[in-house]
Order: C-alpha cells, then structure tokens, then sequence
C-alpha cells in the first residue's frame, strides 16, 4: 500500500516536473533569447539560416504562432523570405510532416527568388499561403518580375523548383506596382490558377502606362501562350528599346495564340519610332518563332501616326485576313510625303509572293534617299521572295535625288503599270510587265528637260524601253533602249536630238563639244550596267552632232573618247 503511494506521488511529482519544464520551457521560447537559441539551432542542424526576434503565442489563438523580425535562406546566400510578421497556423498533418502548416501568412515582407539556389525550394508547404504588403522580386525567369503592395493567397502552396506557385493550386492577388519584363503596371489584379505547370489568368487587370489594361490568358507546360482577350486603353507608353527589340518577346517566345486583341488609343514611342492614335483589333493567330500561323485571322489598324526612322506616314489603314496560305490585304491606304497611298493585295506563304492587285500614288513630294541604289541592289528578306503590281497609277508626284554625283528631279509625275514584277528570286528589277510615265518638267544633272516620257516593256529576256521623249531647249530628244536581264546588264541606247543645245550630253557624261546653239545629234551607245561597277569604263558610243557651224563625229570606247 506505501509503495502504490510512493509510484503516485513519484509519478504525480515527474508529471508536474514535466509541466513545470514544458510551462518554462514555453515562456523561455518566447523572450529573446529563446527565439535566438531556436534561429541558432535551425540554422545549425539544417543547410538554412534563420533569424527570428521574437516567437509568440496567444491563448486565444491556440493553434497559432506568430515569428517577429523573420529572416530565412540558404546557408552562404541572403535571406530568400524577409518579413516584419509571420503567422504560422499549425495543423493536425504536422504530426507526419511537420513542415506542413494549415496556414502562412507573410506581414511586410519581401521574397527575392534571385537569392534561391538553382533546382532548389523553399522546404515549407501550407494550405494556404496569405501575403500581406508583400514585395517580390524575381529577375531569373523568363519575364523577369518585380512586384509591391501584394495582397493575396494561394490555396494550397506547394513550391517546386519550377515554380513558386507550386504544381496545383489556385491565386488571387493584387499589387500596388508590378513590373513584368520592364513594363510597369500599377493597380494590378490577378486571379487563376496552376494545374499540372499549367498557368491559367482568369482575371487580368492593371493602370499601364496611364491606360488600363484587362484580359484573360493561359500558359502550357512548354511555355506557350494563348491570350484568349486582351484590351488595352488609353496606352502611353514610352520604352528605350528599338522597335524589333520592343517587338522581340512576341517573336521569340515559345508560342503567343492570340485570340482577340484590342488596342484603343494607343501612343507608343521609343528611339526614332512612335505611333500615336493606335487602334487595332488583331483576331485568331498565333506568332511562333518569327513566324506565324492562323487559319481565319483577321488584323484592323489605325493610327494617327507612325514613324520608324525616316519613314513616317499620317493617317495609315491597314485591314487584312489571314489564313493557312497567306495574307489578304483587303485595304491599305495612308498620308506620306503630303501625299496618298492607297494597295490592295496578297501575300501568298507557298512562294514569298507579294501581290498588289491594285497600288495607287498620287501627290507625293519625296526624296530619294542618299543610298536608295544600294537598297535597289540589296537582296530582300527571307519572307518576301517576289513582288508583282498587277496595275498601278501614279498622279501629280514630284521626285528628287539630291546625290551630288548626278541629282534630278520630276514634277507633276504621271503613270501607270500592268503586270510589272518588281522583285525576283529576293531580288529588285523590272522583271516583266508594262509600264509609262510623264512629267510636266524634269532636271537631270542641272539640265532641264520639258514633258518627258518613258514606255517599257519586260520579259524574261530584257526591258525595252519602246518610247523615250524629252523637250530641251528649243527641241526634242528621242530615244530607245535595251537592258539585258542577265548578270551583265547589257545596255543599248539609240538617242537623237533635234533642235537641241549641242552640248545637251555635256551634263550627263559626254566630254564638252566645240560647237554651240541648237544641233542635230545623234548617239549610238553600248555599255553594261552590272550591279557594282561603274558606267563610264564600259562604254562604247559613236556621236555625231551638226549645227550651222558644221558636223562633228566622236567615237567613245571604254569610257574614253578617240
């Protein structure tokens, strides 16, 4: 009977001596020192560091403890998770994974998933993830993010190394300031969920560039988008980047399905470009590796302005449809050197072929860029193999060139064109087709020329310039012409003056006669106009020039008169 007594009171007494430990052991945890003792032991039995001010715990919350002046990251890297606060609910599944909570929720903090360890995660999961004014930084993914004021959860939070938002879950959150790939949005709301690392944006919102932006999108496992619709308003937005580099992520991302996209009053600018006024609506297609693909897409634009570098048009309209063989362009028309262009035409995948059913100019005021010849002879694209006008009108333009080696200029330019294939095997010339033009005067070379006129056909074998016209001084020039198609450019020239200046050739190349006043003059020249060599060491040419005074003959060869 006095040992049933002594095993009571021994047990009795272990039991409170047990309590009394786990009731100072509990209140020890919770000063200073004991949230240091538990950083320093974490960090030394774990490859983590962790820095913790204070640990509490409220009756009135039992299944809750609160870690002040939170800091935690890998051993040898700063802290990857920084917060004022964390509430960490505790859950019944603790007892098999004790990293498991119910509940997290992060007060004024920060995650900077740069300072994670690559293939590495965060080795706590919750059912629900809460952040309260958060900041998260994570310049390592493809979208390079930097985001503040973040409000939300995430239900249930499972991070992988892949993925911060885990493999399964579902998001709501908000963000005073987002930046995603340099693009600064504020007010942003975002709303989805993650299924099998695929990424689906039920909600998008966001004030962007002093415009607003909504929509709804998806990502796959690959990385690939499909924005099934995007509206952007009221856009202003300025960038340091070129517009290929500003066009860059649509071209080099996986895959971009867009769905419908609207832009309403867009003003972009960047470095030598900028478009103003933008509205565009752009349906069903999808931009894949600087190429695309749409089976019944549909593009609408215009805009006030757009510039890209000396190009500048007012007023451009583009419509267009796609589809598996290529592009319609059922309307284009623009203001462009206070002049008109209005095309129509196709685009054709199976042979690169530009096709402009109908092309009108009238009434531009242009000049010919100082190195307009070597993009004449410059190969094109890739993308555009030929270009071929099926009819074409020009009206009341004036053309000039002001290269000093030989400047000219054509006012109130007429013309038209039938057939006429511009571009070959990525290739400008005049390949085939019909053509004539007029002006009401012309210079070439400081000599002035009245109502002149070309005709010219093209085939396979050479252009010939049927009619070729001119007044000067008191009388007319005339002449006709060959071009071979071939690589040496075989040029053959027949000209006749009558009534003209006799020195009317001196300007564009012939060494000055001795005679004077009006002449008859007739000119036979050979020569070749090979892309990248010169004219004159080519030619071979007879002249021979009669004026009051008497006749004259030269003979030329090799650039070089005899």
């Amino acid at each position: 009977m006095n040992a049933m007594k002594f095993l009571g009171k021994f047990f009795l007494t272990l039991l409170l001596l047990i309590l009394l430990l786990l009731v100072i052991g509990y209140v020890l945890v919770q000063t200073q020192w004991g949230a240091g003792w538990f950083s320093r032991w974490v960090s030394d039995k774990t490859a983590w560091h962790l820095s913790v001010s204070k640990i509490e715990h409220n009756f009135s919350s039992p299944s809750h403890i609160v870690l002040d002046n939170f800091s935690f990251g890998h051993d040898g890297q700063p802290a990857v998770v920084v917060a004022k606060r964390i509430d960490l609910g505790l859950a019944l599944v603790q007892f098999s994974d004790w990293l498991h909570f119910d509940s997290i929720e992060i007060h004024e903090g920060e995650i900077n998933l740069a300072n994670q360890t690559p293939a590495t995660t965060l080795p706590i999961q919750a059912n629900r993830l809460q952040l309260r004014n958060v900041r998260l930084e994570s310049p390592r993914t493809a979208l390079p993010l930097s985001a503040r004021g973040i409000n939300g959860g995430i239900i249930p939070w499972k991070p992988t190394p892949a993925d911060m938002l885990g493999s399964d879950a579902q998001f709501q959150m908000s963000a005073a300031q987002l930046t995603l790939n340099g693009v600064a949005g504020d007010n942003v709301l975002l709303q989805g969920n993650v299924a099998q690392r695929r990424l689906q944006l039920t909600t998008i919102g966001a004030d962007i560039a002093r415009g607003s932006v909504t929509g709804r999108a998806e990502r796959d496992a690959g990385g690939n988008w499909s924005i099934n619709q995007l509206r952007l308003n009221d856009i202003r937005l300025q960038t340091s980047k070129s517009l290929n580099e500003f066009l860059r992520p649509l071209l080099t991302a996986p895959a971009v399905s867009i769905h419908r996209l609207d832009l309403t009053d867009a003003r972009l600018q960047g470095p030598d470009w900028a478009v103003t006024d933008l509205d565009l609506t752009l349906r069903d297609i999808t931009l894949h590796n600087g190429d695309w693909q749409s089976k019944e897409g549909y593009l609408a634009m215009n805009a006030g302005n757009f510039i890209n570098g000396s190009l500048a048009l007012d007023d451009p309209i583009v419509n267009a449809e796609f589809s598996p063989e290529g592009v319609r362009l059922t309307q284009f028309s623009s203001r462009w050197v206070n002049g008109i262009l209005r095309a129509s035409g196709s685009w054709t995948r199976s042979n690169r072929q530009l096709t402009l059913d109908d092309l009108a100019v009238a009434g531009l005021e242009y000049t010919l860029p100082q190195n307009w010849r070597e993009r004449w002879q410059a190969p094109l694209p890739a993308w555009l193999g030929s270009v071929l006008v099926k009819h074409a009108t020009a009206n009341r333009n004036l053309i000039i060139d002001i290269n000093p080696a030989f400047p000219f200029q054509m006012t109130a330019l007429d013309g038209s064109a039938d057939n006429l294939l511009l571009a070959r095997e990525h290739q400008w010339g005049i390949w085939s087709g019909k053509a004539a033009f007029n002006a009401a005067e012309a210079t070439f070379n400081r000599t002035d020329l009245r109502h002149p006129s070309i005709a010219l056909t093209a085939d396979e074998q050479q252009i010939q310039i049927t009619e070729m016209s001119a007044f000067n001084g008191n009388g007319l020039l005339e002449a006709t012409a060959t071009v071979g198609q071939s690589a040496g450019r075989p040029l053959t020239l027949s000209l006749k003056g009558q009534a003209v200046p006799a020195n009317v050739l001196e300007n564009w190349g012939w060494p000055a006669l001795t005679q004077s006043g009006n002449s008859t003059l007739q000119l036979q020249l050979k020569g070749s106009l090979r892309a990248g060599t010169p004219l004159r060491p080519g030619i071979s040419a007879d002249l021979s020039v009669t004026t009051d005074a008497g006749s004259l003959q030269q003979t030329m060869r090799n650039g070089e008169t005899e």
